[in-house]
Order: structure tokens, then C-alpha cells, then sequence
């Protein structure tokens, strides 16, 4: 199995990406494609004790950075390492490829350079959500801000496929994020898409509140990439400040501060539940490629999880499910 990574997508590139392609390939034995600038990589790369059968050196002079135009670096930077990693991709060298740089810039490349699956109208961002008693799949995450009925619908299956490849849920239970879970609540777009998903054939469970999300009552949680990234974001600033609070507050006296040495153990297997890097990055699912899109503050930890994930994306056939449930469903 060969994972490609860009090297040049993190914040702090590329030591994220290097120490995480050594460890990776010291768990998997499998060759792993660096793509970037050759001279950098290599040199960089001589500080690390690894087998050089298993680390490949992809050349990719140019970086697309998160202040370029996804649209026009799509075309425009042929040479940056997200764009020669999509190439990869495309021409069967590489199984998947992983990113932790621009979003958007990965959509554009993604649609430019891979393509669509036949009759997916918007490829979307799905990630895997911690709720209670296990996590669910949320899509979309980010990739559209603005969406039709039938955008929402083409997700709800895209994350349904996923989340019975990832989560092993059977017949997953789908449900569409809104402000009440009566029919008749939402906006126009939620309003719209409740029948479309009704008669998908999907396990539709109706509307979802995000306290119905987080006590574990759906498998995929169904929503457009605003509302999506705001309800990612907000929850892990919510889980960081409760962190913060819980710590201060243990500190606080001496006998809280036993008490706290006591609950060490929950509290860190807590931590490792809410913290964003063990999920590693989210598949964008719709494209004629297993993509995976980071946070551009992923660290080591973060990109060995992303290249575990799209890893498991390989071996459960994720591709070609897709595309059959998209053309038998749509």
C-alpha cells in the first residue's frame, strides 16, 4: 500500500510531516511518498534513522500556501506538492493522499485533477465525531458553505458508506442537523432536504439537535459545510476550555489536588477521546480518489492517525463503495 503525504501542508512544515512518515513507516513497513522540495526533504530527512526502501522522495518545488487562491493555484502551481500528489493519485501510483494544508486548495486540486465520482453534484468533508458511548460521522465539515437540498442528500449517502467502512456501523442511522427534531423545523434548506432524505432509502432518523448528536442517537449527522465546520470548531474550543477549567479548578486547594492526582487516569483516557489529533484528518468523499484533508496545525501524532485512517480507507474498499452506493441510491 502506498500512502502519499504532502510535505509542505502543515503549519510547520516539514518536520510534522517527516517525523510522521519515519514513524509510519517503521509501524506499517509499507513505502510512503514525501512530495516536495527534493533537496529540503533529503536533507532533512538524514537526521532520522529509517529504512530509505520504504521513504520515497517525491519532487514538488512549488508550496501552496493558505493564503493562495484555491481556484487559480489549482491551475496555476501544476508543481506544488498537493498538486503532484494528486497526480499520484490519479495515475495509480499512490493509494491515497494525504494533505494538512489548504482546504480549499485540496477541493480545487481534488476537482481539477481527479474529478468527480460519476453523478456526485459537491464532494464533501465528513470526519469522525466524538459523541457519547463511541462517535459518529458529521459531514459536511467545511468544503460547502452553500448548498442545495440535493447537495445534502448526495452527503447524507457519502457519509453513510463511510461510516459503515470506518465505524463497522450496519444500516448507520442518518440524521439532519437542526434546531428541533420535529419535521417541521429548520431553515429552508433543512426543510427541503427532510423528504429528499425520507425516500433515500438511507436509515433516516429525522431531524438532529446537537444534544441528540453528542448522547450518540445517530451514526451520521447530516449538514452543510458552514454549519458543519462552526459545530467542529466550537466543539473542540468547548472541550479545550472545559480542559482548562477542570485543571485550574484541581490546582486550586491541596486536597483537590490529590483528588485530581487520583483522577489522573480518566482524565487522560478523556483527553485522548476530545483531542482532534487522534481522528488524524477527514476524507473528502465524492472525489475519483481517497483524499484526506488535516488541520493545518496537525502535528506528528496527527498526520500518523491521518495516514492510519486512509489506510483503513484502503484496505475497506472505500472508493469503489462510493461509487456503487452513489449510482444505485442517485
Amino acid at each position: 500500500m502506498r500512502i502519499a503525504l504532502d510535505a509542505m501542508g502543515s503549519d510547520t512544515h516539514p518536520q510534522p510531516e517527516l517525523e510522521a512518515v519515519v514513524e509510519a513507516s517503521k509501524r506499517w513497513h509499507d513505502p510512503i511518498l514525501l512530495i516536495g522540495p527534493e533537496d529540503l526533504l533529503k536533507s532533512s530527512l538524514a537526521h532520522f534513522q529509517y529504512d530509505p526502501n520504504l521513504i520515497q522522495v517525491i519532487h514538488a518545488p512549488e508550496v501552496l500556501h493558505m493564503t493562495d487562491s484555491p481556484a487559480r493555484t489549482a491551475k496555476g502551481k501544476a508543481e506544488s506538492s498537493m498538486a503532484v500528489g494528486m497526480d499520484l493519485l490519479k495515475n495509480g501510483e499512490a493509494e491515497a493522499f494525504v494533505t494538512a494544508g489548504n482546504t480549499g486548495g485540496a477541493m480545487a486540486n481534488a476537482l481539477f485533477r481527479l474529478g468527480r465520482i460519476r453523478g456526485v453534484k459537491r464532494p464533501a468533508l465528513g470526519t469522525v465525531f466524538p459523541v457519547q458511548d463511541g462517535h459518529a460521522i458529521l459531514i459536511d465539515i467545511g468544503a460547502n458553505a452553500d448548498c442545495r437540498p440535493i447537495y445534502l442528500q448526495q452527503f447524507a449517502v457519502l457519509g453513510a458508506v463511510y461510516a459503515e467502512i470506518v465505524l463497522k456501523k450496519t444500516n448507520p442511522r442518518v440524521g439532519l442537523v437542526s434546531n428541533g427534531e420535529e419535521p417541521g423545523k429548520g431553515n429552508s434548506l433543512v426543510k427541503e432536504t427532510f423528504p429528499l432524505l425520507e425516500g433515500s432509502g438511507l436509515n433516516f432518523i429525522g431531524n438532529l439537535e446537537p444534544k441528540e448528536l453528542f448522547a450518540g442517537q445517530a451514526d451520521v449527522a447530516v449538514t452543510d459545510g458552514f454549519t458543519g465546520n462552526i459545530l467542529v470548531k466550537t466543539s473542540e474550543a468547548v472541550a479545550k476550555l472545559l480542559s482548562n477549567l477542570i485543571r485550574s479548578e484541581i490546582t486550586a486547594s491541596p486536597i483537590s489536588s490529590v483528588g485530581g492526582l487520583l483522577s489522573r487516569p480518566a482524565f487522560r483516557r478523556v483527553g485522548v477521546t476530545l483531542d482532534p489529533a487522534e481522528y488524524g484528518a477527514a476524507p473528502l468523499l465524492g472525489v475519483q480518489g481517497l483524499v484526506f484533508i488535516g488541520h493545518g496545525r496537525s502535528d506528528a501524532k496527527a498526520l500518523i492517525n491521518a495516514i492510519r485512517v486512509a489506510r483503513e480507507a484502503v484496505e475497506g474498499g472505500l472508493l469503489s463503495a462510493l461509487e456503487i452506493a452513489i449510482s444505485s441510491r442517485l
